[in-house]
């Protein structure tokens, strides 16, 4: 270990000349991973890259999660048929995802076709109950949704309707 002491010497020279004081995050604790946590690495990585995880999701729990927004999801949509090309297009999928070659370790869950007439009757009930709650609302106020887009009228009305109703 004949080069230790030379970096020895060379760090102690740096600190004495005030290298080190202005280095991000001086006085900060150091951030270090959970020692017993295997992937430590990857999702420091994610969070420091702000990686959306929502795109890393396996296909089968990502149509879980979308079937899980409906009929909420659906109204901005002004029609039966819109509703209906919505719904046969995500059990389209939903078949795809089924007949998809398993390639590694699967998982013990599948997703679900929507039943189309009984979710188009919920969302029939959805828009009368909009209707009802905000019948002449200004389409013209907007507020942003979480991503900074304009929130139009349905879209606040649900969001106010799921936050009273619990969901």
């Amino acid at each position: 270990m004949e080069g230790l002491p030379d970096v020895e010497a060379k760090i102690r020279a740096a600190q004495e000349r005030g290298d080190f004081d202005d280095l991000p995050g001086k006085g900060k604790p150091l951030k270090l991973p959970e020692v017993h946590d295997p992937d430590w690495w990857i999702k420091s990585l994610v969070q420091r890259e702000g990686i959306d995880t929502s795109a890393l999701v396996h296909p089968t729990i990502a149509l879980r999660r979308e079937a899980d927004t409906f009929p909420q999801s659906l109204a901005a949509l002004t029609t039966d048929e819109q509703v209906r090309a919505v719904l046969e297009d995500f059990n389209r999928r939903v078949v795809a995802e089924w007949r998809r070659p398993v390639t590694g370790p699967s998982l013990p869950v599948v997703a679900r076709q929507v039943a189309v007439d009984p979710m188009i009757e919920r969302w029939r009930a959805l828009r009368a109950e909009l209707e009802r709650v905000e019948p002449d609302a200004d389409s013209s106020q907007s507020v942003p949704d979480a991503e900074g887009r304009s929130a139009g009228r349905w879209r606040r009305l649900v969001h106010h309707l799921t936050r009273r109703s619990g969901r």
